[in-house]
């Protein structure tokens, strides 16, 4: 997606600030397939469904640099990551950051919190700063309303988090489970257009109207009692419907703040010609665009694919994808001296 690199010098430089010499990390993209709770009379607002995705992912390099000369920049949003952890640990180091692929942004991916940690669990690997995730997290401005994008990262998998409270932090993953093997993702790419971030999104939040308690309550008896118990026992029919229902729901809510129930027209196109194909666990990720479709087997989702390349092959900026979850969450690959042999990381057993 983004090949490129840049080169950061933030004030006098101290290589013995380093403890290893070069960190690797690649963080998974997410889907998010909706809130289940967005009136909160609980205390809880929110409360999402998540599900970490293979094939699309950040990578990235992080390395000391010596004192020497003022490198020029490129990357900036990485290049302010890195900045805002370096200096809230006052650390005067000089990094270079290669950025070797990266999840489409504003595209209801996840790319901003994937990105986020990845460089600052890399920082604090390269540092031995000895930060935990929520920490990481509140430096970064990150899982301020949903943490499935943080349990991708920790974890991967299919993910239930309880909502946001007055606590701080992200909201905890209070269920996760592997996605059956078999199963497969269709994703539906618009890359002529973008869904809503930062000040626009914040506002739409803002001007939503309220969300029923009746329709709270039986989003989050869908999930517990129809969804999640589907996936224990590998029921694909029973949690395709239950995604669509709950995907239906939210994304009508959700109507108002962005044209319709999903916010690419062309998305919505090509989402209401699965549904006729008998298709049921469909919807759009976040504010989109990007719309997915759950598939019982590669087979169908392959065809399935094939026939909307045809279908939409005039359109432009139409991208099919099938890809598989992802059960595991970021993998981690440390260099500790010139000549020694890197050390893998898992991001299931230690976290940053």
């Amino acid at each position: 997606m983004l090949a490129g690199f840049l080169l950061m010098h933030l004030k006098s430089v101290n290589q013995d600030h380093a403890k290893a010499s070069g960190v690797f990390i690649e963080a998974p993209a997410r889907l998010h397939l909706g809130f289940v709770d967005m009136h909160g009379g609980l205390g809880r607002r929110y409360g999402s469904l998540g599900l970490a995705l293979e094939s699309l992912s950040t990578q990235l390099t992080i390395t000391p640099l010596p004192a020497t000369g003022e490198p020029a920049a490129t990357g900036e949003r990485a290049a302010r990551c890195a900045r805002r952890l370096l200096d809230h640990l006052g650390i005067d180091a000089a990094v270079e950051v290669r950025v070797h692929a990266s999840i489409p942004e504003h595209a209801g991916l996840g790319s901003g919190t994937q990105l986020s940690l990845a460089v600052g669990t890399a920082i604090n690997q390269l540092f031995d700063a000895g930060l935990t995730v929520p920490t990481l997290c509140d430096i970064m401005g990150r899982g301020r309303r949903s943490g499935v994008g943080v349990g991708a990262f920790t974890q991967g998998g299919f993910l239930f988090d309880g909502g946001r409270c007055e606590k701080a932090g992200p909201p905890p993953i209070v269920a996760r489970t592997d996605f059956p093997d078999a199963w497969r993702v269709l994703l539906i790419l618009d890359h002529r257009a973008h869904g809503l971030y930062g000040r626009t999104e914040q506002q739409a939040f803002s001007d939503l109207p309220e969300f029923p308690a009746a329709a709270a309550a039986e989003l989050c008896r869908l999930t517990l009692m129809q969804i999640m118990p589907a996936l224990a026992e590998a029921d694909f029919h029973c949690f395709a419907d239950g995604i669509g229902a709950l995907q239906q729901a939210v994304g009508d809510h959700f109507a108002s703040a962005q044209g319709g129930r999903y916010s690419s027209a062309r998305v919505a196109a090509a989402l209401d010609w699965l549904r006729g194909q008998g298709v049921t666990g469909l919807g759009q990720s976040s504010w989109g665009p990007t719309g997915f479709a759950f598939l019982a087997s590669a087979d169908d989702a392959a065809a399935k694919a094939a026939a909307l390349r045809r279908r939409f092959s005039g359109v432009p900026g139409m991208e099919f994808r099938v890809v598989e979850a992802r059960n595991r969450g970021c993998r981690m690959i440390t260099s500790r001296a010139p000549n020694a042999a890197p050390q893998t990381l898992d991001a299931n057993r230690r976290r940053a």
